[in-house]
């Protein structure tokens, strides 16, 4: 119940805030939809400027990247504008850090941005973009590898908790510059600097936590490959030798030939095969178990960063389910009230869950009336598509679409043929039995209270010895029992293996 006294606590007023993030490579803004644990974006745009292109050689950021980045900042300080933007959070990473002009091109762009910059050190990049991971993906354990266009961070992470971490100088840009361009010279770099982290050697059998555009971009090639029915690249997962096979690809190919491949972003073609030989390398040095792919990086760890301890050890996922709740559904309290009532199906044993499996129940639940507004021959699809391409963080793909399934069921019902088989394929057995068991819960408590609270808490379920399902009504609500309310608990009862009856108290 503590989740629900957190959940209620929150409110829906709309303080937009904006992280500008400074890179070697590119200057983006994403604006949020509040400082909260499970910000939205509104806005998300990039510029490819390539600040860091050519620092190692001549010490300084180039005129024409410099140009490229204040003209994109003025538009960000507009945008901003226009958005009703609260506060800028402005960060500068490794080329401003470490080129001769650096700092005259901060001045030039506080005043572009109309907003303060800060240099972040190699430590504290990568200690933001670690907390973006943990933010994320709260059970994140191995390391987190954030690459950006001039540097490499590598972190530590276990419990919630940030170990030790290191910058390395590994970024496309400067592999560039450093190898004159010879994938087979940035090869030896990158080996050579591997070689002396012992971060590598923590990695063995662990999960290694992909950071960035350039990796984004292979995970989606490899989405690609292997006809993934999800496209959401937030902790999509790549057994290690599958991500290997990928990187060792694009590592070989020419900057020409991938601007023809249309899962790649043909901005990032000159970068690419130096990003993917990064890859290649910590997975021959490291040996991790897979490849998780984390949206969430250095600017979402800067916001994190900026909430209480309270709401940073809340969780995401039902955060976020929370948010959809209070916008999309006709009863918000009655969403909580039904995480609640649904949970007598395991008190009452008639099934059996894990801890995961309680959280992934109470976000369908929250979830369960956002299509209350589409037509309904199309309330069950169009839940499926929103849950399953939604900005949801702190959860795996499986429990996404177990989340998905169960909502679809409650519009379509349990029976109903029309989920994609591919979809189908990302769930064990059980889980799909579950979410038919879920949904037919959801479709009873509907019928009984019209999506309204206050009833729910009254209403019991009960598990009797003669493998009965009783539904429990107190007098003053017998009016409420029908048909409709009888084909909803045989439904229910059906799935249990068990015989519904109502009793009226």
């Amino acid at each position: 119940m503590t989740f629900v006294k957190d959940l209620e606590s929150g409110s829906l007023r709309f303080r937009p805030v904006a992280v500008v993030d400074i890179g070697s490579n590119s200057v983006r803004l994403v604006v949020y939809d509040g400082l909260r644990r499970a910000p939205t974006p509104v806005v998300n745009e990039k510029i490819l400027c390539g600040l860091g292109r050519g620092v190692s050689l001549t010490g300084n950021l180039p005129a024409d990247a410099i140009e490229r980045a204040l003209g994109a900042l003025r538009r960000f300080r507009a945008l901003g504008k226009q958005i009703g933007v609260v506060e800028i959070f402005a960060v500068a990473t490794a080329a401003a850090r470490e080129a001769a002009n650096g700092p005259s091109f901060i001045r030039s762009a506080e005043e572009a941005l109309d907003a303060p910059i800060s240099i972040l050190a190699g430590r504290d990049e990568a200690q933001f973009a670690a907390l973006g991971v943990i933010s994320g993906i709260p059970i994140a354990d191995g390391i987190v590898g954030d690459l950006g266009g001039g540097s490499l961070e590598l972190v530590d992470v276990k419990d919630g908790a940030i170990r030790d971490g290191v910058t390395l100088p590994l970024g496309p840009l400067r592999l560039i510059d450093m190898s004159g361009g010879s994938v087979s010279k940035a090869r030896s770099i990158i080996d050579a600097q591997l070689g002396q982290s012992e971060l590598m050697d923590r990695l063995r059998g662990r999960f290694f936590y992909a950071v960035g555009g350039t990796w984004r971009n292979l995970a989606r090639l490899h989405m690609r490959q292997t006809d993934y029915p999800l496209t959401v690249l937030h902790n999509y997962t790549m057994a290690r030798d599958s991500a290997r096979s990928v990187a060792s690809l694009v590592a070989g190919l020419s900057p020409a030939s991938l601007k023809d491949v249309r899962a790649l972003s043909r901005s990032r073609a000159d970068t690419l095969p130096f990003g993917a030989l990064v890859l290649e390398r910590i997975l021959i040095a490291g040996k991790p178990k897979a490849v998780v792919v984390s949206a969430h990086g250095l600017r979402e760890g800067l916001l994190y960063s900026k909430l209480d301890k309270r709401k940073r050890q809340s969780d995401p996922l039902l955060a976020g389910c929370w948010d959809f709740a209070r916008r999309y559904s006709r009863s918000p309290t009655h969403e909580l009230e039904l995480a609640e009532w649904s949970g007598q199906l395991v008190e009452q044993g008639l099934i059996k869950e894990t801890p995961e499996e309680a959280r992934l129940r109470r976000a369908a639940c929250m979830l369960a009336d956002i299509s209350w507004r589409a037509h309904p021959d199309y309330r069950g699809g169009r839940s499926l598509m929103t849950i399953t391409q939604a900005a949801f963080v702190g959860i795996d793909h499986p429990g996404r679409v177990f989340i998905a399934l169960a909502v679809f069921y409650r519009y379509e019902g349990a029976s109903s043929e029309d989920v994609p088989t591919d979809l189908l394929k990302l769930l064990r057995e059980d889980w799909i039995e579950r979410a038919r068991v879920l949904a037919a819960a959801m479709r009873l408590a509907y019928v009984l209270t019209a999506a309204m609270p206050g009833l729910l808490p009254q209403i019991v379920l009960e598990a009797a010895p003669d493998k009965g399902l009783i539904l429990g009504l107190r007098r003053s609500h017998g009016d409420l029992m029908g048909e409709t309310v009888q084909k909803r608990l045989d439904a229910l009862a059906a799935l249990l293996g068990r015989t519904g009856k109502v009793v009226i108290k």
